[in-house]
């Protein structure tokens, strides 16, 4: 018996690893009015939606040893969102923080989308759009 709750133990363990490691933060802009926090992107969560061809992409914000953390972590605080590379515009999917997890609203495809402008949102397009052609396609 102790083997067996050892063995489940173990296997819980690196279960939980392999889903910690495969978040791959990639940092792509600072918060210009607030010196220490920076936006970064999961490159491991993007992937472009195949009924409107839209680069999904989950984003969030880090501030000195917090974060960037995806939902359900003590730091997460986020965004997904949907961009049109070519249009630069986005729907807003879902968002989190430690006290909300992330819920995806089920009707985002019919959302008006919104211009991305200023430096932040240029920067996510920067980072992001380039990869289009190379992520998953859902």
């Amino acid at each position: 018996m102790r083997r067996a709750l050892a063995l489940v133990v173990a296997a819980s363990a690196l279960a939980f690893a392999g889903a910690a490691a495969a978040e791959h933060w990639t940092k792509y802009v600072d918060v210009a009015d607030n010196p220490g926090a920076a936006w970064s992107y999961d490159a491991d969560y993007s992937y472009k939606d195949s009924q409107t061809g839209r680069l999904v992409v989950m984003q969030a914000i880090s501030k000195g040893q917090f974060g960037p953390g995806a939902p359900g972590k003590a730091d997460g605080v986020g965004n997904v969102y949907a961009i049109d590379c070519a249009k630069k515009n986005v729907i807003q999917l879902g968002s989190y923080k430690p006290s909300a997890p992330l819920a995806i609203k089920s009707n985002w495809r019919s959302d008006t989308p919104k211009k991305m402008d200023g430096a932040e949102d240029m920067a996510l397009i920067a980072a992001v759009c380039p990869h289009i052609d190379h992520v998953p396609v859902k």
